[in-house]
């Protein structure tokens, strides 16, 4: 059975570039060209996936996404021509799952449309977890010790307090650093990257840290082995 994706897109033209795509692509898209047209479709339907235009000429598509979220856990990949970030964290907090700036390449949404749906998918569950000892600023992930300097074990220890949350770079400065230090966002992407290499070491195949393109970071208490979501692995902060 196609799963089925519920495109939600004033404009016609867009719309039908993407209808016709996404059926070629195996999917079964649905469209829906207002935001109550949408509410009230899900009420009554299943869909995989929802593409979700911000905006739409009744209900904003922020507004749609909240509302989504208040009752299901259905993945949502926001469309939008305005790329700034608060945007972008604004959607992802609410709850998005991407988010897709216009112009974009077909092929891209697709992809994209794929890698949130295969997320979702099922695997056997990891015993490892992630501890975290305040006192001592010692790391372990199944009793395997993780050498992080002082500023990888606070950056760390500030996500995972939060598992979930969406982190702008700014505020993992603000969050490193409490001497008021001035350092360059490309400073917190060099610190994730190597907290990252570590704790892949310490436990290879699970994604702890995932990234928000172009919004910042957020810490998964359940990681992610090989793009689908792993229901074990609780952070312990000790």
């Amino acid at each position: 059975m196609k799963p089925v994706v519920l495109l939600v897109e004033d404009e016609a033209r867009v719309a039908s570039l993407l209808f016709d795509y996404l059926r070629n692509d195996g999917f079964e898209p649905v469209w829906q060209q207002t935001g109550s047209d949408a509410l009230n479709w899900l009420a009554n339907n299943e869909a995989a996936l929802v593409l979700l235009d911000l905006g739409l000429p009744d209900i904003p598509g922020m507004e749609i996404c909240r509302r989504v979220r208040q009752s299901s856990g259905l993945p949502i990949i926001m469309l939008t021509g305005r790329d700034t970030e608060m945007d972008r964290v604004l959607g992802l907090e609410l709850g998005a799952d991407d988010y897709v700036c216009k112009p974009f390449s077909l092929r891209e949404v697709a992809a994209r449309v794929r890698t949130v749906l295969r997320r979702g998918l099922p695997v056997p569950a990891v015993r490892d977890a992630l501890t975290l000892d305040d006192e001592s600023g010692r790391a372990q992930i199944g009793g395997r010790d993780i050498q992080l300097t002082v500023v990888e074990f606070q950056l760390l220890r500030l996500m995972a307090a939060r598992p979930g949350r969406l982190f702008s770079r700014a505020q993992l400065i603000d969050g490193m650093y409490a001497d008021g230090r001035v350092v360059t966002e490309r400073t917190v992407d060099s610190h994730i990257r190597k907290i990252r290499q570590k704790l892949a070491l310490a436990a290879p195949g699970q994604e702890f840290i995932q990234s928000a393109y172009g919004a910042g970071y957020r810490f998964e208490a359940a990681p992610r082995r090989g793009g689908a979501l792993v229901p074990a692995a609780q952070a312990c902060l000790a």
